[in-house]
C-alpha cells in the first residue's frame, strides 16, 4: 500500500459548523433561566418581605424559632418567643411571616 496515495485521497478539512459555536451559548442561556433567574427572584421576594416586617408580625426563622416581633431596627429585630423570653435576631434570619394568630399563646 502506498501511503502517499492515501494521504492525497483524504478529504479536505471541513469548516467548523455554527452548531459548535452556538451550543455553548445555548447552554449558558439555559443555565441562566434554570439556575440564576429563579434564585435572584427568590432573593428579591425575601428582601421585600424583610422590608415589610412590622411590630406584631408572627414569624418563623431559618433556625426554626417561632415568635412575635416586638421591635424592628435597621438590621435587627427583637422577637418574643415565650412569656418573659425575648431574643434579638438579624432580619435576614426571618424565613416566613406567619398568618395572624398562628402563635395564640404568645401575648
Amino acid at each position: 500500500m502506498n501511503f502517499i496515495n492515501l494521504a492525497h485521497a483524504a478529504s479536505d478539512a471541513q469548516e467548523p459548523s455554527a452548531l459548535g459555536f452556538l451550543l455553548p451559548i445555548f447552554i449558558l442561556v439555559l443555565m441562566y433561566f434554570i439556575l440564576i433567574r429563579p434564585q435572584s427572584k427568590k432573593l428579591k421576594e425575601h428582601k421585600q418581605m424583610i422590608a415589610e416586617l412590622k411590630v406584631g408580625d408572627e414569624i418563623a426563622t431559618s433556625g426554626g424559632i417561632l415568635g412575635k416581633v416586638l421591635k424592628v431596627g435597621e438590621s435587627f429585630i427583637q422577637l418574643k418567643i415565650s412569656d418573659n423570653v425575648e431574643i434579638k435576631l438579624q432580619k435576614t434570619s426571618v424565613n416566613k411571616i406567619l398568618p395572624k394568630n398562628s402563635l395564640g399563646s404568645i401575648k
